[in-house]
């Protein structure tokens, strides 16, 4: 459909889920590959940098393991390296063996291997939260999940409350009307979620979601103990970019993440369009029946705005628009001739040989949707292409063949 119709709708959330709880990557790739010959997993092994030789080529890592006996411990590749440390670590990893903007390179006194744009163009989902309060008793309170009957049905049966995927019981997809026509998918996603951040009573949620004293004791308090639901709209494809840096080059200090949300005016302007709809939604006659109501406690901060007013949603959103933790695009793929890129089609790192980057840190752009099956994706498909590769090398009778380097066009 070119007009974008079957993309947009609403349904029940897909997860990556065995007998009601999640399954991992690694419960469902490594743990069946554990007896295999040629794999070892090292667990508590910390990787602080990247060997390259006079020739630019990785042939292994540095990683500290336990004690300090057990640090500056090498382990060598024999073909290459891959790296899958995440949008996060992976850019860290490669500023502190030399793989990155030279400037940022030399402040830290680090050789620089190859002068690339490594932590530029981080893009991430985030989310505004039109919250209701209801009448009947169906939402995922705290009491209702912490229980027996709740946990033998988890436990036993694989079913109950307890095998919510974090509790969305819901998905959608809606285009606003900020939406690229030329397009064929909208720039909404909902997640209905059955609670707030005020729905364990405050024992986590909180905390781990960065709350502020403020918001807790004037706003989310509020909802201790009530039924309640949320609708959250989820920015899908933000134009504001972020950025990973150093902070030393001490690779046990975190780096800077500087995610400039709402950078961008756009950004904005498409939440508040989405939180519009959402409130739409919640006022159906479905959600009616359930007593739904929008929770019309000011958020602090925005008192001084009407809540009907275009002005206190921004002011909402301002203060209180959260991440849904799909950090990427930090190692962007692109063809050479993009200055932007850091990794070629075959996931290669430029400039260098025998390093390739297989995690969320290669999307030029943001995915329309949540980024774990497209992880997963990129990392069956780079299977394929070192399998392919190595195949190949065998074949011609090469055995110690190495991966091509992938250079800029200034280097060709």
């Amino acid at each position: 459909d070119v007009n974008g119709a079957s993309q947009t709708g609403f349904m029940v959330p897909q997860g990556f889920l065995r007998r009601g709880s999640r399954c991992s990557n690694a419960r469902a790739f490594l743990r069946p590959a554990r007896l295999r010959p040629n794999l070892h997993t090292a667990l508590s092994a910390f990787v602080t940098r990247i060997l390259f030789d006079s020739a630019r080529r990785a042939y292994g890592v540095v990683f500290d393991r336990g004690g300090e006996e057990g640090r500056g411990q090498e382990v060598r590749a024999r073909r290459e390296v891959i790296l899958a440390a995440g949008a996060i670590n992976t850019p860290q990893l490669l500023l502190l063996s030399g793989v990155g903007p030279s400037q940022q390179l030399r402040r830290y006194n680090i050789s620089v291997v190859a002068d690339l744009p490594v932590g530029r163009n981080l893009q991430d989902h985030i989310a505004g939260s039109a919250i209701f309060t209801i009448r009947e008793p169906v939402s995922l309170l705290y009491s209702r999940l912490e229980n027996l009957p709740a946990l033998l049905k988890y436990t036993v049966f694989g079913s109950g409350p307890l095998t919510s995927l974090g509790g969305v019981e819901g998905v959608a997809f809606v285009s606003t009307r900020f939406v690229n026509a030329s397009l064929d998918w909208p720039d909404i996603e909902f997640h209905f979620v059955s609670g707030t951040h005020a729905s364990d009573g405050g024992s986590h949620l909180r905390r781990a979601l960065g709350l502020r004293e403020e918001y807790w004791a004037h706003y989310f308090s509020h909802l201790v103990d009530r039924d309640q639901f949320s609708i959250l709209a989820k920015l899908m494809r933000p134009r504001s970019r972020g950025i990973v840096e150093l902070r030393s080059a001490d690779p046990y200090e975190y780096p800077k993440i500087i995610t400039n949300y709402l950078h961008d005016r756009a950004d904005l302007l498409v939440i508040k369009e989405g939180l519009k709809i959402a409130r739409q939604v919640g006022n159906t006659r479905v959600f009616r029946e359930f007593g739904a109501r929008l929770f019309d406690l000011p958020l602090p901060g925005c008192e001084s705005f009407e809540m009907t007013s275009e002005a206190y949603w921004e002011c909402y959103i301002k203060h209180l628009t959260f991440t849904i933790y799909h950090y990427c695009g930090t190692a962007k793929m692109g063809p050479y001739w993009d200055p932007d890129a850091v990794v070629d089609p075959m996931l290669r790192v430029y400039g260098v040989q025998g390093l390739r980057v297989v995690d969320a840190s290669v999307f030029p752009t943001i995915p329309s949707g949540n980024t774990n099956a497209p992880v997963t994706m990129v990392a069956e498909k780079a299977a394929h292409l070192i399998k392919a590769f190595w195949a190949s090398a065998k074949t011609t009778g090469d055995g110690d063949a190495r991966p091509p380097t992938a250079l800029h066009s200034e280097e060709l």
